[in-house]
């Protein structure tokens, strides 16, 4: 259970270290590439139609 906590912690830190060395356009391309992953998720499967009756 303290090993995984422990796991989950340093993963936490080096993924933040990770990110605050990357520079603006590298987030800038991620962005756009999470916005287009939500695009194309959000077209493949629509909403459900709710039926009140």
């Amino acid at each position: 259970m303290s090993l995984r906590l422990l796991y989950l912690a340093f993963r936490r830190t080096t993924e933040w270290l990770a990110l605050l060395t990357r520079g603006n356009s590298a987030k800038d391309v991620e962005i756009l590439v999470l916005r287009h992953e939500n695009a194309i998720l959000r077209r493949t499967s629509p909403r459900p139609q709710l039926d009140w009756d």
